[in-house]
């Protein structure tokens, strides 16, 4: 990600944050509209869930300029979620979701730069989290 791209998307981010239980909300609620399989994956009580998406993220966000000091916690977040039962496969459809989300939260004001780099931040968030649960696969094979 450039300079203007975090720039953006710590912006954006300002102006979700104020409505993040609504966004949240609509995140979830449109994942489980168009992937109904992964609703299985989340207790029923999504309370706790949804505090926990928007908190990850505004860690994220936060860390945009220092990735480094995020990786080891995202690759956590990667390995917690393969034990939850989420697959690479699921990566691709909770960034359209969250693609969609940011869409409704900010209206004209996401525009496609501001997509683009919402969109470059998601794809190292999903890589990384992806890539530390196929490592840590790969460890156990390996020692098995």
């Amino acid at each position: 990600m450039n300079v203007e791209q975090i720039t953006l998307v710590k912006e954006s981010w300002q102006k979700v944050e104020p409505i993040a239980p609504t966004a949240a909300t609509l995140f979830y609620d449109r994942l489980f509209s168009v992937a109904p399989g992964v609703r299985p994956l989340f207790s029923e009580d999504m309370t706790e869930q949804k505090r926990k998406l928007m908190e990850m993220l505004g860690t994220v966000v936060e860390g945009l300029d220092t990735l480094e000091e995020i990786v080891p916690a995202v690759q956590d977040l990667g390995r917690r979620h393969a034990a939850y039962g989420a697959s690479p496969a699921h990566y691709d459809v909770v960034g359209d979701c969250l693609l969609w989300t940011l869409a409704q939260g900010l209206g004209d004001e996401f525009t496609p730069d501001v997509r683009d780099a919402w969109t470059a931040a998601y794809e190292i968030v999903a890589t990384t989290m992806i890539d530390a649960t196929e490592a840590t696969q790969q460890i156990r094979t390996s020692a098995a």
